[in-house]
């Protein structure tokens, strides 16, 4: 069963836990602030759905890649099925079509790049610091 365990990650070993800086995504006024704030840094919105296994496969993925810390960018985490009147509305305002799980950056008020699903994790986040 050890071998299973780990292929599948159900290993009792104690794991390091990355810390990701994330921000949470919870209120519709923060959309204004993130399109300005974009002016100065790059901005990035996580959009999850929590209740997905396809998302939570990718933002794990996401996790375990990331490399950059709250000087190079802001890391918003916006759980959609809590919070769905503010996933509608970064649609709206940024105009990108909803999908989950998704990832958005947002550069000088506009959106710069996003993707969805596997994609998200073939995003260098490196080129908009």
């Amino acid at each position: 069963m050890g071998l299973l365990n780990k292929l599948f990650g159900g290993s009792t070993e104690a794991k390091e836990e990355k810390s990701i800086p994330w921000i949470p995504l919870n209120e519709i006024p923060q959309l204004d602030f993130i399109e300005k704030k974009s002016t100065t840094k790059t901005q990035v919105i996580f959009k999850h759905s929590t209740r997905c296994g396809i998302s939570g496969m990718v933002i794990r993925q996401f996790v375990s890649g990331y490399q950059l810390t709250e000087k190079d960018l802001d890391l918003y985490y916006l759980d959609l099925l809590n919070y769905r009147d503010v996933s509608n509305e970064v649609g709206y305002k940024f105009q990108v079509m909803h999908e989950s799980p998704q990832l958005i950056v947002i550069k000088n008020g506009v959106v710069v790049a996003h993707a969805s699903h596997g994609a998200i994790n073939e995003i260098d986040l490196n080129r908009f610091v």
